[in-house]
């Protein structure tokens, strides 16, 4: 088949597209809840691409109706009047709505999906009908030059015979899982006006050169976690911009380097004020007087809801904010992505662990949870309550205040405690006496193992650990703490700042592998379909980057040319070794962030999913390390 390519791309023809096979082939997805189309405030500025070839003839005008009409069946597999949308899949099994619906495939963005060896083609206007140059994308997240196939512009016609009988514009047969649609004339007007606009323009916040973000933090956050916050950020995003020079692009792959897709980064620091209820008044002036393409990282305290309903309300994507818990709605929305569910995991995590020793013989007869002063300490002690029921052990809920260390000395050791306390709160228990029972804490909330605990304390509590244990974690946080090293950061609070570095690393990657195709929607979609692949990939680069000798000389300074291969390097040592943990397996990685393991699937929107119960080994001898008493718990 000929390639329609722009001059300047013919001579990477073969390269970009050219080992397609001639007919797409199409895999059912997982349904996803029907929703507004792609988000965009209708009164925000629209940055168009530059113009492309005109449309194929047949194709109706944008007719709002139409267009209604389209996305309804796109987005739900019905029709605006309620009618389900049939069709027939594998020539006798029937399905309708849902089942049927174009965006479990296709997406919302309308630019597919990479499914296994599958490959889902984009069918938004510029890929269907259009001639447009730029409209590429990478179908294979292993292989960044394996692009969407070209074809001859659809029209009405070969649009309905595709829809209903299963033919592709080439004459080829579509893959059996495209469903073969009852449609009317009407119903393929209408899905042919939607596809027409469907990811037709830039996103708010891009232009040619340039895209637009922001970061958002609440004003109950510390000056100085703010300071330290606010440090690691724009630090990242000086030296991506560093890395751009007109006429000197530094670019990841063939198609970025023919299309020119790199841009400079611009950041906003929206900081709240106030009370929480005046905060979407806030987020929407910051937003009119100068839009944004996507909020990236984030900085929260006792809440986060009131930005996480602004996004799903703008269809702006949240991107991995540092908060202490994700709202109770995270898991419904489309345009936030946590890196966990927060203190709710925690809790869960703990109930889980609660249970499996009811089972094991190791009942504890009740908990005690003492409450800290903030939403989320409350938010988490009701979460560990309901994760108990029926599991018969007697839940308490109390507030930390006069009466708790008279509680605490009445324990008994088939008793357990629960602190849903946050550092400063600690200071209060290094007078009081060790409980006699099992003793739990948050690292989450308490900051991890650097956290003051009392010193008495030490030997009993047990920590709720949401990340890799800290010594098997600094294989994956080397490239981390050389950055820091190299922009001359301190490293003040690892967890944070790891977080903060993750979340723009992955959005970079993320933006390169868009290319030209800047779309809300489709940030999204690439997050999902790339973070467990890339991190794995990622990690097993790094790996092998630090073992080899001449690498290390790089990084430690030494010339390169006097290093023989297969001369170690003196002055960068080798990560340490977890306890009885061979240095070879800990290159074995699945992580470059301070979780053990991030992924994320279709409709999923948190990226970490469990944690360990640990406690503290050999404190009253200095040398303080964090075991893990269980395996990774998920709930």
């Amino acid at each position: 088949m000929a390639l329609a390519l722009a001059p300047q791309l013919t001579a990477w023809a073969l390269i970009l597209v050219g080992a397609a096979c001639a007919a797409p082939r199409v895999l059912l997805a997982q349904p996803v809840t029907a929703a507004a189309s792609q988000a965009m405030s209708p009164t925000s500025p629209v940055h168009n691409r530059p113009a492309s070839v005109g449309w194929s003839q047949g194709i109706p005008a944008q007719d709002p109706d139409l267009v209604a009409w389209g996305r309804k069946i796109y987005l739900e597999g019905r029709r605006p009047n309620g009618e389900w949308v049939r069709g027939m899949r594998y020539g006798n099994v029937q399905a309708s709505g849902e089942a049927v619906a174009c965006v479990m495939c296709h997406r919302r963005s309308g630019l597919g999906a990479v499914e296994g060896t599958l490959q889902i083609s984009p069918i938004s206007g510029r890929y269907l009908f259009d001639q447009d140059a730029r409209a590429v994308v990478n179908m294979n997240l292993r292989v960044r030059k394996a692009f969407n196939q070209r074809h001859a512009p659809y029209t009405f016609e070969t649009l309905a015979q595709a829809l209903r009988s299963g033919v592709h514009v080439s004459g080829t047969e579509l893959n059996p899982v495209m469903p073969r649609f009852e449609l009317s004339d009407h119903d393929v007007q209408g899905i042919s006006a939607y596809l027409r606009q469907l990811s037709a323009s830039w996103s708010p916040g891009v232009t040619q050169d340039r895209i637009r973000f922001a970061t958002v933090i609440t004003p109950d956050v510390a000056a100085e976690r703010k300071k330290t916050f606010l440090e690691t950020l724009q630090a990242v995003i000086r030296q991506k911009n560093s890395n751009f020079v007109p006429g000197q692009r530094t670019m990841s792959s063939a198609a970025e380097m023919v299309l020119k897709t790199q841009r400079v980064w611009d950041l906003d620091v929206w900081e709240l004020k106030g009370p929480a209820s005046t905060w979407n008044d806030q987020l929407t002036a910051f937003y009119r007087e100068r839009p944004v393409f996507a909020l990236i990282s984030g900085l929260g305290g006792d809440t986060w809801e009131p930005i996480h309903d602004f996004s799903e309300r703008t269809g702006l994507p949240c991107w991995f904010p540092s908060v202490t818990a994700a709202p109770d709605q995270a898991e419904d929305g489309f345009y936030n992505i946590y890196f966990s569910r927060g203190v709710m995991l925690d809790a869960d995590v703990l109930g889980r662990h609660l249970r499996t020793l009811q089972a094991q013989a190791q009942p504890t007869r009740r908990l005690i949870q003492i409450v800290g002063p903030e939403l989320a300490h409350r938010r988490a002690a009701q979460a560990l309550s309901t994760a108990l029921q029926g599991s018969g052990i007697t839940v308490e809920q109390h507030p930390l205040g006069a009466d708790t260390q008279g509680m605490l000395g009445g324990m008994k050791a088939d008793e357990a405690v629960m602190f849903w306390l946050s550092t400063p709160q600690l200071e209060t228990l290094a007078k009081w006496p060790v409980p006699k029972g099992a003793v739990f804490f948050s690292a989450r909330l308490t900051g991890g193992e650097a956290a003051a605990y009392p010193t008495a304390w030490t030997t009993q509590l047990q920590l709720v650990y949401p990340y890799e244990l800290p010594q098997k974690r600094q294989a994956g946080l080397l490239y981390f703490k050389q950055w820091l090293s190299t922009r001359k950061l301190a490293l003040v609070d690892e967890i944070l700042q790891s977080e903060v570095y993750f979340a723009l690393d992955y959005l970079n990657d993320t933006v390169v592998d868009m290319l030209d195709n800047l779309h809300r929607d489709y940030l999204l979609e690439r997050a999902e379909n790339m973070l467990s692949l890339r991190e794995a990939s990622r990690a097993e680069d790094q790996a092998r980057d630090w073992i080899s000798p001449r690498q290390q000389a790089v990084h430690s300074g030494e010339p390169l040319r006097a290093l023989p291969y297969g001369t170690p390097s003196a002055r960068m040592p080798r990560p340490q070794a977890h306890r009885g943990e061979s240095y070879s397996s800990m290159t074995k990685r699945e992580s470059t962030t301070i979780y053990p393991r991030l992924s994320l699937a279709q409709g999923q929107r948190q990226a970490s999913k469990g944690g360990y119960i640990a406690r503290f080994t050999n404190p009253t001898a200095g040398n303080i390390d964090v075991t893990a008493q269980t395996d990774w718990i998920v709930p």
